[in-house]
């Protein structure tokens, strides 16, 4: 549940890679005073603000909330899926909203190459469009993933075959290419996305610093101002993650 695959290049597909758990210290530290509120400038919505990072992420939010929360997640794991579905909307609503936390999504190839081709294709269009598309990945998930085994079959069989080739062979038969087509990303700029060397290394580069950094071991993973925090994998996550966010003021 825990194994990660870190050759990127590898078609491996390896589901059940991802999962609930998350080991770390953030569920024993002591609870913080509530932060204060902070209102968006006149005109404009915190959940609307989105921003690159230098981490391969993208956050939305105030800039300067106190509590800042990373997920390292797969756009291939279930289990971020169900946070997806299950926690972000409140997590908008009710933290992100006021100005007192932010929100980073990372993306975490934790599949190796099945989690390639989602993750370039995610990174294809502006800020204003990251939440949504991934938002509509997570949502379509299973669909998108239903012939993951007979695809993976096929790309096991391309021996020598570059990354690149291998994502848009994923992107293609899974239907991704169609998906985001269809959400105004154009077939011509989404296969360039896919063969993009620049986009390839940076994905590697941050997964690697991942690992450096946080030890990641599990999709979703999740930092609250840089600290890990502890999930139990036998519920979901957004319950702990919420008792979190409170004890860290929010």
């Amino acid at each position: 549940m825990k194994t990660r695959i870190l050759a990127l290049a590898l078609p491996a597909l390896v589901l059940a890679a991802c999962g609930s758990g998350t080991s770390g210290s953030g569920n024993t530290t002591a609870a913080s005073a509530p932060v204060a509120a902070k209102a968006a400038p006149a005109g404009k919505s915190w959940t609307d603000t989105v921003v690159k990072t230098g981490d391969y992420g993208y956050r939305m939010g105030n800039p300067d909330a106190p509590i800042k929360l990373v997920e390292y997640g797969s756009r291939a794991c279930p289990f971020c899926a169900q946070f997806e579905a299950e926690g972000f909307p409140l997590l908008k609503a009710q933290y992100v909203a006021n100005g007192k936390v932010s929100y980073e999504f990372r993306d975490y190839p934790i599949h190796g190459a099945l989690d390639i081709a989602p993750i370039l294709l995610g990174h294809c269009v502006d800020e204003s469009a990251f939440f949504p598309l991934l938002e509509a990945m997570m949502a379509n998930q299973q669909t998108l993933l239903a012939k993951e085994q007979e695809v993976g079959q096929k790309v096991q069989g391309m021996q020598g075959a570059s990354p690149q080739t291998i994502a848009t062979t994923f992107a293609q038969d899974l239907g991704y290419l169609d998906f985001v087509k269809q959400r105004g990303v154009p077939d011509a700029k989404a296969r360039a996305c896919l063969g993009d060397s620049t986009q390839l290394d940076a994905l590697t580069k941050a997964t690697a610093k991942a690992n450096a950094d946080h030890n990641v071991q599990s999709t979703p993973t999740f930092l609250i101002n840089n600290e890990p925090v502890e999930l139990q994998p036998t519920g979901p996550a957004w319950p702990q993650l919420e008792q979190a966010l409170k004890r860290a003021g929010g």
